[in-house]
């Protein structure tokens, strides 16, 4: 039975996307549409590379358009990614689709381990994923990248003169820690840490990045009103162990992130630390259990992950080659993390418009 690109596109109405509520006609997700006779093909153009339901998509798609055209026909799918932004054109960061801020109450609490590995884990499902240390007082995402001894090159753009970001395992990276002396300690007044801030955000040429992640101090400080003030973020990711110490500075971080003059989206709340996997049947919650949950459900976000306390995880960042660059049961997680962040972004994206650069006056 040949059928035309408008009963094609009437069937695909009925596929709905599972986080955005519509269907993915009504979206834009359909493209390409060829039709020869009984030989069909489309595009269905997803909103992330890290979608995890790409091949339930596409099974839907497939039965729907078997009921107008009969199982004899020759239906090809091809499932691509463009990962959406609410940006607008800006001087700083233009062709950055989504900024992510990556803040913990408290330090201690594995806010860079997560960092890294989310970032690897995205830019393995095939998004363009950059990294900002912003931990000026204390950098570690070079040596957890294993890049510490590399220095980023300078170069002349027009008048200005920008750095090139290091370039590791698909992410690229900025830390003060590569443009400073490793035998010296940082000692900084809160203005020269914002000011060193400003420059890893406007000074670097990053080029085009679905993800721009920014591995904050912890607390809540100058670097973080710094950053809410120089750009607009899309999200913020808090991340927290179980114990109560914790959670309740890490709601400090989220109570920041809401405040009616800043305004940032939390996407959700990463607990870390979740629990020691003994083995493969015992987990023993050594820093208490569920908490990350409360306080996600208690702040009404999601909670994105729980990440076991696992020692591949930090012998992997102290050689310099993230747990997410291998393929096993904690690497799983990360990537379900990744998925769920991503997932995050799209419905952040589809429900809520720009973040505003904050305007913070001294009264």
């Amino acid at each position: 039975m040949n059928i035309t690109e408008e009963q094609l596109l009437k069937a695909l109405g009925t596929v709905e996307d599972p986080d955005l509520k519509q269907d993915l006609v009504t979206l834009g997700m359909i493209k390409n549409v060829k039709i020869d006779g009984a030989k069909i093909s489309f595009t269905v153009e997803l909103t992330t590379p890290a979608c995890p339901l790409k091949e339930m998509i596409r099974a839907q798609c497939l039965k729907a358009v078997q009921d107008v055209a009969g199982e004899e026909a020759e239906i090809q799918i091809e499932i691509t990614a463009e990962v959406t932004t609410v940006r607008k054109k800006e001087p700083l960061l233009p062709k950055v689709k989504n900024i992510i801020a990556v803040a913990s109450g408290k330090g201690g609490v594995g806010k860079s381990t997560v960092t890294v590995n989310l970032a690897v884990a995205l830019a393995k499902s095939g998004a363009k994923v950059g990294v900002i240390d912003a931990d000026i007082f204390g950098p570690s995402i070079p040596m957890m990248f294993g890049c510490e001894h590399q220095q980023p090159k300078a170069m002349k753009s027009g008048d200005k003169t920008v750095i090139t970001p290091i370039e590791r395992h698909g992410v690229k990276l900025m830390s003060i820690g590569l443009l400073m002396s490793k035998t010296n300690a940082m000692v900084w007044r809160g203005p020269m840490a914002s000011s060193a801030l400003k420059q890893l955000i406007g000074d670097t040429e990053w080029g085009e990045l679905d993800y721009l992640l920014i591995d904050l101090p912890p607390g809540t400080s100058d670097i973080h009103l710094t950053l809410v003030q120089s750009v607009p973020v899309t999200g913020a990711i808090v991340v927290t162990t179980p114990q109560k110490v914790a959670l309740e500075d890490a709601r400090k971080g989220v109570i920041m992130f809401k405040q009616e003059n800043i305004n940032v989206p939390i996407l959700g709340i990463v607990e870390n630390m979740s629990y020691l996997l003994a083995n493969e049947d015992s987990k023993q919650y050594i820093f208490g259990q569920g908490g990350g949950a409360k306080l996600a459900n208690e702040e009404e976000v999601p909670l994105l992950a729980e990440i076991p306390l696992v020692q591949s995880i930090r012998e992997c960042c102290d050689e310099g080659f993230p747990v997410a660059m291998q393929d096993n049961m904690v690497t799983d997680i990360f990537v379900e993390l990744s998925q769920s962040t991503a997932r995050q972004v799209a419905i952040r994206n589809a429900t809520k418009g720009p973040t505003e650069v904050v305007e913070i006056t001294q009264q």
